[in-house]
């Protein structure tokens, strides 16, 4: 400890970060937040961004100013590349940052299943800068077929693959399904874009396989309304330029598609895998880090990982889903324990509250497993909407986002679909 203060780094300014700093955070510990980005990102809204419905600033929020206002808080700007846990250091390149606990909650990314080659083809969209990417590619489909004379190349401009079908996919595929059929209806004069295609592929039996049955059916009946193809049963074997190559039941196929998006999973920010291999531990299948019942590793107790890069097995159920609750009440544990322990007791096990998943497919249409009820449509909807709202760190980016909402729930518009420049296209 330097001038009698306990020194906490959290490395990481997501939920579980940045949840585990709030409520840490006191004149006698001094607390050091390290993020590769200034920003914390809400993620469950980032395919809002890849489609043009919020801008990148609704769902960020400086980490500096979200902590401005605590005492003992410092935000460091950097990559970790490292970690010495017998020193107790974080290192950053040539740098290096002391602890006496450590908090690491760095997120994951995507997961192209040994395929790393795809990634240029098909984006993910785990961070800003990918939904960026997508929303430029999507629009710059539909500009390029306005003036396309080639009828096969206008209907490979016109269809779009996205690959996974969690909630992730689903909200994309959904969104993409609106802006074709509603938001761009009028804005073209040589292309009907609600005949685009939207193809949502996924290798399982059903989309949505977390939820209830009969939600995920409810689930795949508004994305057909939205002009979307379900198909499951499907592996994608190859991603190439333009295409997507298939095994189905049926055998074989190739799918031409100008913008293909990547939703079929995730994987552990290589940070877990750096701090498992000083600990002498191994990462999951996925990328994660084995903890204990507080969230700590075995044999640091002055360690822990929280959040998505955490593999929590002391539940019954197996590994916690990768949600935003999770890491916050994570966030949450951490807090209580670093303070109890300073206080001169012990640990004590993380426990956590299941309340529910939703996704949304699209306008009005939305499903919420609450565990006490289920809910699909309009009533879901609100539900989402009002507990996502309610999630955003800002109370300034609160009030923007709904304002939005409600303009383009009556415009069918989608006011953040800007092309910058006419640079190199995909």
């Amino acid at each position: 400890m330097a001038n009698g203060k306990h020194k906490v780094v959290v490395v990481g300014g997501g939920f579980g970060g940045l949840h585990a700093v709030k409520h840490l955070a006191c004149g006698a510990i001094d607390i050091t937040v390290i993020d590769r980005s200034s920003h914390h990102l809400f993620q469950p809204l980032l395919y809002q961004v890849a489609t043009g419905g919020l801008s990148s600033a609704n769902i960020t929020a400086p980490l500096r100013a979200v902590f401005s206002g605590l005492a003992g808080v410092k935000v460091r700007r950097g990559l970790v590349t490292g970690f010495d846990v017998e020193k107790r250091l974080v290192l950053l390149g040539h740098d290096a940052v002391p602890y006496d606990t450590l908090v690491l909650a760095a997120g994951t990314e995507s997961n192209y299943f040994g395929h790393d080659e795809w990634k240029n083809e098909a984006v993910g969209l785990k961070t800003i800068e990918e939904a960026d990417e997508i929303r430029r590619r999507i629009l710059l489909a539909f500009e390029r077929a306005e003036w396309e004379p080639d009828e096969a190349r206008r209907r490979m401009l016109l269809t779009f693959v996205v690959v996974g079908g969690g909630p992730t996919g689903v909200e994309v595929a959904g969104a993409i399904g609106e802006i074709s059929r509603a938001t761009l209806r009028r804005d073209f004069r040589n292309i009907d874009t609600a005949l685009a295609r939207i193809i949502l592929l996924d290798a399982g039996k059903r989309v949505l396989p977390a939820f209830p049955e009969s939600l995920a059916a409810k689930a795949s009946a508004g994305l057909a309304r939205l002009g979307v193809t379900v198909r499951t049963g499907c592996v994608v074997k190859g991603i190439e330029p333009n295409r997507v190559v298939v095994a189905a039941r049926d055998g074989e196929e190739v799918i031409e598609a100008s913008t293909i998006i990547w939703a079929a999973g995730m994987r552990g920010s290589s940070l877990g895998k750096a701090l498992a291999s000083a600990a002498g531990l191994a990462v999951d299948s996925q990328g994660r880090v084995p903890v204990q019942g507080d969230c700590t590793v075995a044999g640091h107790p002055e360690i822990f990982v929280i959040g998505d890069l955490a593999r929590f097995g002391a539940d019954p159920g197996g590994p916690l889903p990768a949600l935003a609750p999770v890491a916050i009440q994570q966030g949450h544990h951490v807090a209580r324990v670093v303070r109890r322990r300073l206080a001169g007791r012990g640990s004590h096990p993380f426990r956590y509250r299941d309340g529910g998943i939703m996704a949304t497919v699209g306008r009005s249409m939305a499903v919420v497993d609450l565990r006490f009820v289920r809910l699909a449509g309009l009533v879901a909807w609100l539900a989402w909407l009002f507990i996502h709202i309610m999630y955003l760190v800002e109370f300034e980016a609160r009030i923007l986002v709904l304002v939005q909402w409600v303009w383009n729930y009556f415009t069918r518009n989608r006011s953040a679909r800007l092309l910058s420049s006419c640079g190199p296209e995909h």
